[in-house]
């Protein structure tokens, strides 16, 4: 009996893959910053996985609409876990050249070959109806969400006994292990009919794309959030070492155990608001309005983390205790900070979804995931540079850039 796509397949294959991602992504900056790296070589290693998704996300995603979507999660997916690898093995080297050239490359090559989200969210698209497609695709998001929960947590367990080397290995091991299991359960998502996609230059593609008026607003809204999120998500493990004067250990251990955390924290959240809520606040305020306020209550936080400073790591007892106010007034950020940046994403691409014909699903989606890897590009760089010069600055920049883009969100896109 033939079997037919699957939500709950889908939602597996993306979240094991990102169980992977969330195990390396907290380690990155303080690992780099560990072997010697300064400011912008910090930037430009996190940055360098983004640069290559901006190259290869639109490419993965016009092939998915000639071939279909299952080929192309498989190839990336074993991409992954042979980046994986390197990552390991860079982790291991004791000349701190080569371990940072190591850990370029594995970002490097994790990027060429991280062609998931954007076939995963045009698999969503196959499978659902226009007044779904938000709900659902909500459910990627969730992905994400459970990723920085189940990966952080396991990325602590192996540096703890297996060393430096262990978070790598563990995420090249369930990698391998979701290619085999996407290769027996994963069907095709894509109907016949729909796999005759129109067949454009890259270029030509980004123009047709982005010369549709709210399709082109969506994706510079979908840039400028992942822009600001992606300056806290590179520079929070050296904010949180050095306003919390947690220093740096000769395994890189300490602050990564309290960064590992919070990344724990704030994937509960993000997994809670985007598994459970989505649908019902897309019902109750309409996309834009939706859109609007997460980057509001994103901004707000931005502006407010910098100022938090005090003394040790992060003791959840102690603070449910209410024994460390500079801790309590960090996690209560970081809930503002966390509700808020999972409200944006499953909105902007149930939009996008819902104006882009069936056959080109791939190539658009492609483009908007390109488009939120250039921001991941420039967002790590000029983050980490700036902050080697005055911490608070990229914090406050970012933050005013997602307010802006909130109000602007709602005002051209319309309140319903």
């Amino acid at each position: 009996m033939n079997r037919k796509p699957s939500l709950l397949v889908i939602f597996l294959t993306v979240f094991i893959d990102l169980i992977g991602f969330g195990i390396v992504v907290p380690l990155v900056p303080l690992y780099s910053r560990h072997y010697g790296a300064s400011g912008w070589m910090i930037g430009a290693i996190i940055a360098s996985f983004s640069a290559m998704q901006f190259i290869f996300s639109p490419i993965w995603g016009r092939l998915s609409d000639r071939h279909g979507r299952r080929p192309i999660l498989l190839i990336s997916t074993a991409g992954a876990s042979l980046s994986y690898v390197l990552f390991a093995v860079g982790s291991g080297f004791e000349n701190h050249a080569m371990a940072l050239g190591a850990l370029l490359v594995s970002r490097v090559f994790a990027g060429a070959c991280g062609g998931n989200i954007t076939v995963a969210q045009a698999y969503v698209a196959d499978i659902s109806k226009p007044e779904e497609r938000s709900k659902r695709m909500g459910l990627i998001g969730m992905a994400f969400g459970l990723g920085f929960i189940f990966g952080p947590a396991i990325s602590g367990v192996m540096l703890k006994f297996f060393g430096a080397t262990g978070p790598g290995w563990a995420a090249a091991a369930l990698c391998a292990f979701n290619f085999v299991l996407a290769w027996f359960i994963l069907v095709e998502s894509l109907k016949p009919e729909s796999i005759q996609a129109a067949r454009r230059p890259r270029f030509a593609q980004w123009g047709h794309t982005l010369g549709q008026p709210k399709i082109g607003l969506l994706i510079l809204i979908f840039f400028l959030a992942t822009f600001a999120f992606s300056c806290f998500e590179s520079t929070l493990p050296l904010l949180v070492s050095d306003n919390f004067n947690l220093g740096i250990a000769a395994d890189a251990a300490t602050p990564a155990t309290t960064v590992i955390s919070l990344f724990i924290f704030c994937g509960l959240i993000s997994a809670f608001v985007q598994g459970g809520m989505i649908g019902r606040l897309v019902k109750l305020f309409g996309e834009p309005r939706l859109i609007c306020a997460s980057l509001v209550m994103t901004g707000l936080s931005l502006v407010l983390l910098p100022l938090i400073k005090g003394d040790g790591p992060l003791r959840w007892l102690a603070v449910l205790h209410l024994a460390d106010p500079a801790w309590i007034k960090m996690l209560l950020v970081l809930v503002l900070l966390s509700f808020g940046s999972s409200l944006s994403r499953a909105p902007v691409f149930g939009l996008l979804s819902n104006l882009t014909p069936a056959n080109e699903q791939g190539a658009t989606i492609g483009v908007a995931q390109s488009a939120g890897s250039l921001a991941r590009i420039v967002g790590p760089i000029f983050a980490a540079t700036l902050y080697g010069h005055i911490p608070m600055l990229p914090y406050v920049i970012c933050g005013g850039i997602s307010i802006v883009a909130g109000i602007a969100a709602v005002a051209r896109l319309g309140a319903k």
